[in-house]
């Protein structure tokens, strides 16, 4: 199986160094602005490029604006997309953009990231659900750089503070590093609009905490993830690489759960 990769970040090669691992699946092409160590014959620095070693499956690992800038041309090839950026989907032109590009060409695939129980929220919305709820928790360091910084100070607290209580839309758009999976768990569920998301800033977190409560005619879910962070980015969890590298793995019929 070949794979061609969209962005050289931290989640990129991360994922690159997993999957060269992997029997039976070939990165075929990385598309970055190569620094001078970067320079390998995988490196290329346009799209037509990439989709030119016709890739069975794109994966995009570098951010909004890489998702809005290439996405639509990667689907409209007829190459499935598997997106890390889902918060981009946040923006109601773009996810309609990306919707009707995947009608008559590839797919537009979202990974689980770093929070499980997905398959269960959007079974619970076929059989009734009438509320979901997430509350994301992070270490102050994981919120630098964010608008949080704006909210409270990130430098002199010492105790756990909700900085932000909001709609999935407005959290997706406003944290575009930190809550894709506030994106993943809108699209699973009830929409942006009906998804409730508190964002917290704790000096006790180990790790990047994600949770969310679901309820509706078919009962209630309530699934909780504490996952290390990547030590390249302790805005992105650990388990976020990790999922797509299963997503890959299953595609390939490495392994099918």
């Amino acid at each position: 199986m070949k794979i061609a990769v969209i962005g050289y970040g931290a989640i990129g090669r991360f994922l690159i160094e997993q999957l060269d691992a992997v029997p039976d699946v070939e990165v075929a092409a990385i598309y970055s602005v190569p620094t001078p160590a970067d320079r390998t014959e995988r490196v290329v620095t346009s799209l037509d490029a990439l989709l030119a070693t016709r890739p069975d499956l794109v994966v995009e690992c570098a951010g909004h604006r890489a998702l809005s800038e290439c996405g639509e041309a990667v689907l409209r090839s007829g190459v499935d997309l598997l997106v890390v950026s889902v918060g981009a989907l946040a923006d109601p032109a773009l996810e309609q953009q990306l919707r009707t590009a995947a009608r008559n060409g590839g797919r537009l695939l979202i990974a689980a990231g770093a929070l499980g129980g997905l398959d269960a929220l959007s079974t619970a919305r076929e059989a009734g659900l009438d509320s979901v709820s997430y509350v994301g928790k992070k270490a102050p360091a994981a919120w630098t750089h964010t608008p949080a910084e704006d909210m409270v100070d990130l430098t002199s607290i010492t105790s756990a503070v909700t900085f932000l209580e909001c709609d999935a839309r407005t959290a997706a758009l406003r944290f575009p590093q930190n809550a894709n999976v506030v994106a993943a768990i809108a699209l699973a569920g009830l929409g942006f609009e009906r998804t409730q998301v508190s964002l917290v800033v704790d000096p006790a977190s180990n790790g990047n905490n994600h949770s969310f409560v679901a309820r509706g005619a078919f009962g209630e879910i309530a699934m909780t993830t504490r996952s290390a962070t990547l030590p390249a980015n302790p805005k992105t969890s650990m388990l976020a690489p990790y999922s797509l590298v299963q997503s890959i793995k299953k595609r390939a019929g490495l392994i099918i759960v």
